[in-house]
């Protein structure tokens, strides 16, 4: 039998070869592409700011973010489209979540001062973000909610309680708005590089990626996605994409 490759670019009539090739490119771009989309940029910036869950504020104004609109096994969960920006500096990296919603829900009597246990249970925007990329079963995990509400993780996914990596403390910094109005809430994590690194970041550098959201009341509680996890958990790290530090 005649080999791919022999009959890609050797052998077989003229046309027969122009058909192959042109199938090989076809396939070659979609490869790309999806890859593409499984990166995300976080843009340098040349100075640290307060967090501000403002998108048109200088800090933000004109960055191109991801979308998450997808639920866990990939199918779209309509008027949810999620933006996701990154920033970075040598110190700190920042996320902005911009998060449309229908209905919130709220934890009663919240606490904005200490690190929030279970938060996962109600409306939250949520970061994996893993610097190991021989055990991917490690990372760690911010969660922010519309009011401000936090919680950080170190997670260990051979622990079988890997929940109790909620002590660790990161460092971050938040800020949230909720234009009720527009039926929109913003959130901003400026997480210190000391959470992950000893050495400060470069350009060209990699993080292990996912990005979420837990979003409205049971029994219509919506789970959305970046990159969908096709199971029933966000803790898939086989899933996760790229967030790549670049100069532009």
């Amino acid at each position: 039998m005649t080999g791919f490759a022999e009959l890609l670019w050797g052998s077989g009539s003229q046309p027969a070869r122009t058909v192959l090739r042109h199938a090989y490119l076809l396939v070659a771009i979609a490869i790309s592409a999806c890859a593409a989309d499984q990166t995300a940029a976080s843009i340098r910036a040349t100075a640290d700011v307060a967090p501000e869950a403002n998108p048109d504020a200088p800090f933000w104004k004109g960055i191109t973010g991801v979308i998450a609109d997808r639920d866990p096994f990939g199918k779209p969960v309509p008027g949810h489209r999620t933006e996701i920006r990154s920033r970075w500096t040598d110190s700190n990296l920042y996320l902005l979540f911009i998060c449309p919603y229908e209905q919130l829900y709220l934890k009663p009597n919240s606490d904005t001062k200490n690190e929030t246990f279970g938060l996962w249970d109600w409306d939250v925007a949520e970061a994996f973000l893993g610097t190991d990329f021989q055990n991917i079963r490690r990372y760690r995990e911010f969660e922010v909610s519309p009011r401000g509400e936090w919680v950080d993780l170190d997670i260990d996914l051979a622990k079988p309680h890997h929940e109790e990596g909620w002590t660790w403390n990161s460092g971050m910094q938040l800020a949230t708005r909720i234009d009720e109005h527009e039926h929109v809430w913003y959130a901003v994590m400026r997480i210190p590089w000391k959470a992950f690194f000893d050495e400060p970041p470069h350009a060209g550098q990699e993080l292990r990626a996912n990005f979420y959201r837990a979003q409205g009341p049971p029994p219509h509680r919506r789970s959305i996605c970046w990159q969908p996890t096709h199971t029933q958990t966000f803790h898939t790290p086989e899933a996760f994409g790229r967030l790549r530090l670049v100069n532009q």
